[in-house]
C-alpha cells in the first residue's frame, strides 16, 4: 500500500489543483511512531527537503485557520454612513428639500459626502496600519529541513515536517510525538482541562481527544520537557480547525478608551438633541421661519456632537502604535495604550533585558585550576599558560558535556544559530576547541533526554558509547554539587568530601560576584537508560558565562525615576549576580541595597504589615519562582500601582497575564509568553519599555487634547446659536455655516493634535491615576469657559457689525461667522500643556497643526465667495 493510499482524507475545501484539503493519517495516536513516520515519507534526522516541503504546501495549502480577510474598501466606505450623526444630517437634507430649499439640501448632502470621505481616508490608513502591525508578530516553529534545524513560519508547516519542541513552545499544527522527555502540554484551550497533561511517544487506543497522550494539538502549548514530533495535519484539518469551522468569529471588544469615548458621545447626543429641540421650539414660538428653526435645530444637534471624535481617535491610536512599532514595541492589545501611560512599577528580569544577552563562555573552573577563553579565536589558557583543550582530560570532558547536554543548533554554514543563547554559547566554546555536536553525537548517539526541570534546576542527556551509557549533566551549581559524590581530576575520578563541596560553592559565589552566569557540569555512567540521571554524579567543574549590561539601561532607569516609575529587578539568578548587574545599570546606588531572596518570600496571606512594606520597598529579588512573581505583582496591585512585568519563559506566562501590562521578549521569548503578553519587545531591551511608556503617555495626552478641543468648539457653537435664538436676535451663524465649521475648523486641527509627538516633559511627571477620566472636572470647566469666551466675542462682533458699522444682516453674519471660525482655529494653541512656553511647546512644534491652520484659514476666508458661487451655479443649473 502506498503512503497516499494509507492516508485517510478528511473532507474540506478544495485547493487549486482540485485535491481535497490537508489529509491526516487515520488515528495516528493509535499507530506506532515509526509507522507514522514511514507513512509520511520523512527521515527524522534529516526532515523534509525544501523542495518537498514546497510541493506539499502547494498540495495541502498553508497551515492557517480561517483567514481574517483584509477589510474591503466597500465595507470601510459603508461604515462611514452607519452612525446617528449621519442620520441627523440626512434628516436635515430631507427637511431642506421638503421645504424647497434646494441649495441647503444639496449643501448638506455635500457635507455628508465630504465627511464620509474624510472618515474613509483616515480609517483606511488606521485599519491598514493595524493590519501591518499584526503581520509583525508572525509565529515560528523549529523544524528540521534539509538536515538542519531552522525556524520557519508556522503557516509554512506541512504534513511530514519534523518539529523540535521545548517547554514554552506553542504547538502550531497537529503533531504525532516521536520522542519525548518529561513532556507536558497545556490543552486547556482545546479540552478545557486546566491541568497540563503528560505526553509520551507510545501509541494509545481509540480514546477521547483529552486522553491521546501521543499527540500534540494545534493551539495548545508545551509547558515542560522537550521532544520531537512529526506533523500529521495542518490548517483547517486540525482539531482546532474543526472547532473554528463551527464557531462564528466573535467581534473584537471595544477598548476601555473607546468605551469611554462612546459613552461620552452618547451622552452628548441626548443632551444636544434636547437643546436643539428647545432652541427650535423657542424660535418658532417667537415667530421665526419654521424651516429655518427646524434646520437650525438639526444643524445645532450635529454641531454639538463631535462626529470627528471616532475618526480622530482611530488615526491617533493607529499612528501611536506605529510609532511604538518603529521603536521595537509591538502592542498586541489597544487597551494597553491607555494602561501604559499610568504604569508606576516595572518588574523586569535581568538576562537579555538589562543585559545584552550575548552569552560567551569565558571561564571554566576545574579541579586542576582556572581555564580562561579569550579572543575571537578562543585561545585556551590554564593558570596563565596555554593549553590544548582536547589534550587535557578534565577540560575536554567539560567541553564535551557542554556540547552533548544541549538543545541548541549551530550549523557549520553561515546560518543563524537557534536555541537558548546560553546553550548556543556552549556550542560556540566547543567549536573553538574543535568539538562539533554533529560529530560527537555520531560517536555518542543521544538515546534519551531528561529535560530541564525548573524544580530540580538540572537537565541530562544519555548517550550510547558501546558499553555503559554516558550521562551528561548541566545545571545550577547547588543541586549539581548536592548530587555529586566524586570529582573529576587529571588522574581520574576521586571522592568529593564536604569541605571540597563547600569550597566549590564559594567559588560559585565568587564567579557570580564578578557578574558571570554560572553553571555546573557533571557526568556519570549508567547501565540502563532508565537509571535515574541525578545520582552518584562525577562533578567536573563550573563554567562562567559573561553577559554585559546594556549601555543604554542606566539612562533608561534614570528616565523612569524622573517619571515617577519604580524599577524592580526580579530574577531567578543568584543574589550576587543580581547585585552586580543592578549596580552596573544604576538600579541600586550601592551593594548594600535591600535584596530579597526567594526563600524569604512567604505567601501573601501570611505576610505581616512589616514584611509587606519591605517587599514593596525592595528593588532587587533573586532566586524567585514563578509563583512568587505572581505574589509580587498582586502585592503591588493591592497597593494601588499599575504594574508592568517582563518575561520570556513559559513559566512567566501567568505573571504576564496577571500584570496590568505583560511584556514579552521578541527575540528570546517563548511563544507562550508572547501570546500571554500585552506587548512584545522586538529587541528585548529595557529602554524600549521606557520608550513605549512615553508613547503611551503621549497618545493619551493627544486624545485628551483633541477631545477638549472638539468639545469646546462645539459648545461655543451651541451657545452662540442658542442664545441668539432665545433672545430673538439675528442668528450669528447659519445652518450651512455651522456644518462648514463642524467639517473644517473642528476636524483638521483635532486631527493635527492627535498626530502630535507629545510634550517634551512627558517623562518628568508622575504616572496619572488609572481611574482618572479622559476629561476631569477642571477640563470641563475650561471647556465651558472657552465656549463662553467665544460666545461673547461672536455676539459682540455681530452687534458691532449691525449697530456700529450699520451693515445688513447678511454681511453682519459673515463677520460673526469668520470671528467664530478664527477663534476656533487659534484655539488650538490653548491645548498646550500647563507650564510649557507660550511660543515653544508641543503645539507650535507640531507641523500638522500649521498645515491644518493654513488649510482651514484658506477655506474660511473663501467660504462666502464659495457660497455665492454655489448659489449662482445652482441657479444657472435650474
Amino acid at each position: 500500500m502506498t503512503a497516499e493510499a494509507d492516508i485517510a482524507v478528511k473532507t474540506g475545501r478544495p485547493i487549486s489543483n482540485g485535491a481535497p484539503v490537508p489529509p491526516v493519517l487515520d488515528q495516528p495516536w493509535s499507530r506506532l511512531a515509526e509507522e507514522v513516520v514511514a507513512a509520511l515519507q520523512v527521515q527524522l534526522d534529516e526532515g523534509l527537503t525544501s523542495e518537498e516541503a514546497s510541493r506539499r504546501k502547494t498540495r495541502y495549502g498553508p497551515n492557517q485557520l480561517r483567514e481574517h480577510p483584509r477589510r474591503s474598501l466597500w465595507s470601510l466606505l459603508a461604515d462611514q454612513f452607519k452612525s446617528l450623526i449621519i442620520g441627523l444630517l440626512v434628516v436635515a437634507a430631507a427637511t431642506a428639500f421638503f421645504f424647497g430649499e434646494m441649495l441647503e439640501g444639496w449643501a448638506v448632502l455635500v457635507v455628508i459626502l465630504l465627511n464620509a470621505t474624510i472618515g474613509f481616508v483616515t480609517e483606511l490608513r488606521a485599519v491598514r496600519s493595524m493590519e501591518a502591525l499584526f503581520t509583525l508578530g508572525s509565529v515560528t516553529t523549529r523544524v528540521r529541513r534539509d538536515g538542519h534545524t531552522r525556524l520557519v513560519p508556522a503557516e509554512d508547516l506541512v504534513p511530514g515536517d519534523v518539529v523540535v519542541m521545548e517547554g514554552g513552545d506553542v504547538v502550531t499544527a497537529d503533531l504525532r510525538l516521536v520522542e519525548g522527555s518529561k513532556l507536558q502540554a497545556d490543552e486547556s484551550a482545546l479540552t478545557g482541562e486546566s491541568v497540563p497533561v503528560g505526553k509520551q511517544p507510545a501509541p494509545v487506543a481509540a480514546v477521547p481527544l483529552a486522553e491521546r497522550a501521543s499527540m500534540l494539538y494545534k493551539g495548545t502549548a508545551v509547558t515542560r520537557g522537550a521532544g520531537t514530533a512529526v506533523v500529521v495535519t495542518t490548517g483547517m484539518a486540525t482539531e482546532l480547525g474543526a472547532i473554528s469551522a463551527l464557531v462564528a468569529e466573535a467581534e473584537e471588544d471595544a477598548t476601555p478608551l473607546e468605551k469611554r469615548l462612546n459613552r461620552l458621545g452618547r451622552r452628548l447626543i441626548w443632551v444636544t438633541l434636547a437643546i436643539a429641540f428647545f432652541v427650535s421650539l423657542t424660535g418658532i414660538l417667537s415667530g421665526k421661519d419654521l424651516f429655518l428653526m427646524i434646520e437650525t435645530g438639526l444643524a445645532l444637534a450635529v454641531a454639538a456632537i463631535p462626529e470627528g471624535l471616532p475618526v480622530v481617535a482611530t488615526i491617533a491610536l493607529a499612528r501611536g502604535l506605529r510609532r511604538m512599532a518603529r521603536r521595537n514595541a509591538l502592542v498586541n492589545r489597544l487597551s494597553s495604550v491607555e494602561t501604559l501611560g499610568a504604569t508606576g512599577i516595572i518588574c523586569t528580569d535581568k538576562t537579555g533585558t538589562l543585559t545584552e544577552n550575548r552569552m560567551t563562555l569565558t571561564r571554566l573552573v576545574l579541579e586542576g585550576g582556572v581555564v580562561e577563553i579569550g579572543g575571537e579565536e578562543g585561545a585556551f589558557s590554564m593558570n596563565g599558560a596555554p593549553v590544548q583543550p582536547l589534550e587535557h582530560a578534565p577540560l575536554r570532558a567539560a567541553l564535551e558535556t557542554s556540547v552533548l547536554c544541549n538543545n541548541a543548533s549551530l550549523p557549520e554554514e553561515a546560518e543563524q544559530a537557534t536555541g537558548d543563547p546560553l546553550e548556543v554559547a556552549l556550542l560556540v566554546a566547543g567549536a573553538k576547541a574543535g568539538l562539533q555536536r554533529a560529530d560527537l553525537v555520531k560517536d555518542l548517539p543521544e538515546v534519551r533526554e531528561e529535560a530541564f526541570d525548573s524544580d530540580v534546576k538540572m537537565m541530562a542527556t544519555y548517550h550510547a558509547s558501546g558499553g555503559p551509557f554516558r550521562v551528561a549533566v548541566k545545571g545550577a551549581p547547588e543541586p549539581v554539587l548536592a548530587a555529586s559524590t566524586e570529582i573529576l581530576t587529571a588522574a581520574g575520578p576521586r571522592l568529593l568530601n564536604e569541605n571540597e563541596r563547600a569550597q566549590w560553592l564559594e567559588r560559585n559565589e565568587q564567579l557570580a560576584a564578578e557578574g558571570l552566569r554560572v553553571l555546573a557540569l557533571a557526568t556519570r555512567t549508567a547501565e540502563s537508560v532508565e537509571s535515574p540521571p541525578y545520582e552518584a554524579l562525577v562533578f567536573i567543574g563550573l563554567i562562567g558565562l559573561a553577559d554585559p549590561p546594556r549601555q543604554e539601561v542606566r539612562a533608561a532607569i534614570e528616565a523612569c525615576r524622573r517619571a515617577g516609575i519604580e524599577v524592580v529587578m526580579v530574577t531567578g539568578d543568584q543574589p550576587v549576580t543580581a547585585r552586580r548587574i543592578a549596580g552596573a545599570v544604576g538600579l541600586c546606588g550601592d551593594e548594600g541595597a535591600d535584596l530579597v531572596h526567594g526563600s524569604e518570600m512567604k505567601p501573601l496571606a501570611s505576610l505581616s504589615a512589616e514584611e509587606r512594606e519591605r517587599l514593596l520597598r525592595a528593588r532587587l529579588f533573586a532566586r524567585v519562582s514563578p509563583k512568587q512573581k505572581l505574589d509580587l505583582i498582586e502585592l503591588h496591585q493591592q497597593a494601588g500601582h499599575i504594574v508592568a512585568m517582563t518575561g520570556d519563559g513559559v513559566n512567566d506566562a501567568p505573571a504576564l497575564k496577571k500584570a496590568d501590562i505583560g511584556i514579552a521578549m521578541g527575540q528570546r521569548g517563548t511563544q507562550v509568553a508572547q501570546e500571554a503578553a500585552d506587548m512584545v519587545l522586538q529587541d528585548d531591551a529595557f529602554s524600549t519599555i521606557v520608550a513605549a511608556v512615553e508613547e503611551g503617555r503621549a497618545i493619551f495626552d493627544n486624545v485628551r487634547k483633541f477631545v477638549r478641543y472638539l468639545l469646546s468648539c462645539n459648545v461655543s457653537e451651541v451657545m452662540v446659536v442658542g442664545l441668539a435664538a432665545l433672545v430673538g436676535a439675528t442668528l450669528p451663524i447659519l445652518p450651512l455655516q455651522i456644518l462648514f465649521l463642524n467639517l473644517v475648523t473642528d476636524v483638521f486641527p483635532a486631527l493635527a493634535l492627535g498626530l502630535g509627538a507629545g510634550a517634551a516633559h512627558l517623562m518628568d511627571r508622575p504616572p496619572r491615576d488609572p481611574k482618572e477620566p479622559i476629561l476631569a472636572r477642571q477640563h470641563w470647566i475650561g471647556i465651558m469657559a472657552y465656549g463662553a469666551a467665544f460666545t461673547v466675542a461672536v455676539l459682540g462682533a455681530l452687534a458691532w457689525a449691525r449697530v456700529g458699522l450699520g451693515l445688513d444682516a447678511e454681511k453682519a453674519v459673515s463677520i460673526s461667522f469668520l470671528t467664530l471660525a478664527f477663534a476656533q482655529l487659534w484655539h488650538v494653541f490653548n491645548m498646550r500643556e500647563p507650564g510649557t512656553g507660550l511660543f515653544r511647546n508641543e503645539i507650535t512644534g507640531n507641523r500638522y497643526v500649521w498645515g491644518a491652520l493654513a488649510l482651514c484659514t484658506a477655506a474660511s476666508v473663501q467660504s462666502d465667495l464659495l457660497a455665492a458661487s454655489l448659489t449662482k451655479a445652482f441657479a444657472s443649473f435650474c
